[in-house]
């Protein structure tokens, strides 16, 4: 019984590694996309409606092709209950993102989630020992969010000062640890990390040259 449970233990890193890596494929091409101006708002929208549309369907309807990508990538509670929900809230948040702040603000977020996020999952499950401070039962470990406020900071230098990178990075990366609630819902990560660090860097330029 061991055995197997260290077996079923061990696949599901893999797919969660798995799942995590193409998060981050899709949030770089995103970003090339917005920078060289293809995607547009409308697209990530159609884009959106498209992938709630097709998650309906999967839902009572298995899709071959879409089921087969939903075994190496998605988590096996969400395939049931919500057949690619990562993705469809990635999108959510980067559309959101977009049609609120600038573009350099939106970019340097984007990729705050990207590489924050991400990286953040993957080592927190590798070698995460310490217990998150907000939430005792929680099944995140501080040492992922500081790996991934890393990472989002050194992305986020392509597009915006270093105080504005740190600070976005390091407290929308501590939301995520937090885990926010809207009503009685634990806040989707792809959604509240990309605000955070969109309003912090946007709060930054607000209020820093009344201060200063």
């Amino acid at each position: 019984l061991k055995k197997q449970r260290l077996k079923i233990a061990k696949m599901i890193k893999k797919q969660e590694l798995h799942r995590q890596i193409f998060h981050t494929l899709l949030g770089l091409t995103i970003i090339f996309l917005l920078i060289k101006d293809i995607l547009s708002p409308l697209s990530l929208f159609l884009i959106t409606l498209a992938g709630l549309i097709t998650s309906f369907i999967q839902k009572n309807y298995k899709i071959p092709i879409i089921t087969k990508i939903l075994n190496i990538f998605g988590r096996d509670h969400e395939n049931e209950s919500f057949p690619g929900k990562g993705a469809f809230y990635f999108f959510l948040g980067v559309l959101l993102t977009v049609q609120l702040f600038p573009k350099d603000i939106a970019l340097a977020s984007i990729i705050i989630l990207t590489l924050g996020d991400s990286l953040s999952h993957i080592v927190g499950a590798a070698i995460g020992q310490t217990n998150n401070p907000f939430k005792q039962n929680s099944n995140k470990f501080i040492e992922g969010p500081i790996f991934g406020a890393t990472a989002g900071f050194v992305g986020a230098l392509l597009f915006i000062p270093i105080h504005e990178a740190f600070l976005a990075a390091t407290i929308a990366m501590t939301a995520e640890l937090a885990e926010l609630k809207f009503g009685d819902k634990i806040l989707d990560d792809n959604i509240l990390v990309p605000l955070v660090a969109g309003t912090t860097i946007l709060l930054l330029r607000t209020f820093l040259p009344i201060i200063f």
